[in-house]
């Protein structure tokens, strides 16, 4: 199974939260010191704010050293781990075009649109025990395409803008479902007719994910992305 961290999901957000707790006592504890003169506590609450920030950042590069990149094939899925449960992503469908939609409601291409037909999936053989059938609101995600040499490209918003009005676009990513649900989303995306190696890349798109370890977004780890 591919998926977007090396690390337990539940095990990244227990680290994250207990490191969380742990400076934020240590800062008020310093804070408390200085107020009240007292020199040796705080000296000793700087001295756990560092030790405590040196071993999380270790942790995180640990893991992020650790980890592989890894491209997918067309149909191979990645798994998103929502701590009791996964959200699984693949490319069904690619088609490359210079025009989006039909006149009126048309747009045409700087270079040559690649349409990507992405379906999610709640994969229900990953539910914890006690989960139930309670739907799943995902993450906001992240998808771009990069060339070989690391330049993103983003959807376009006027060809997204067209496939939005002639109901084309499908199903947002952040849409909720319940187990075993799935649905597809598609993405235009205006990209030069030389590109070389393009990989799509799908991530979650909330800043906390960058500090949680052994995922993706973290600091110098390896993403899984998907050839196309």
């Amino acid at each position: 199974m591919y998926t977007n961290v090396n690390l337990a999901a539940p095990l990244g957000a227990l680290a994250l939260l207990g490191t969380g707790l742990l400076l934020l006592t240590a800062g008020l504890t310093l804070g408390y010191s200085i107020v009240m003169k007292k020199f040796r506590l705080a000296k000793f609450a700087l001295l756990t704010i560092g030790l405590v920030a040196a071993v999380y950042l270790a942790l995180l590069l640990i893991f992020s050293f650790a980890s592989n990149e890894k491209v997918l094939a067309q149909g191979e899925e990645k798994h998103f781990c929502e701590i009791d449960c996964h959200l699984a992503y693949s490319v069904t469908q690619i088609i490359d075009t210079k025009v989006v939609g039909e006149a009126p409601n048309q747009v045409t291409a700087a270079g040559m649109f690649r349409v990507l037909t992405i379906k999610t999936r709640f994969d229900e053989t990953t539910i914890g025990r006690n989960r139930g059938d309670a739907l799943l609101y995902p993450n906001s995600r992240v998808v771009t395409i990069s060339d070989e040499n690391g330049t993103q490209y983003f959807p376009s918003a006027e060809a997204q803008a067209v496939l939005e009005q002639t109901h084309a676009a499908g199903t947002a990513m952040t849409v909720p479902l319940r187990p075993g649900e799935t649905y597809s989303t598609t993405l235009a995306f205006d990209l030069p007719v030389s590109i070389k190696n393009p990989t799509l890349l799908i991530r979650e798109g909330e800043s906390l994910t960058h500090f949680v370890i052994g995922h993706e977004n973290s600091f110098l780890h390896k993403k899984t992305r998907f050839q196309i």
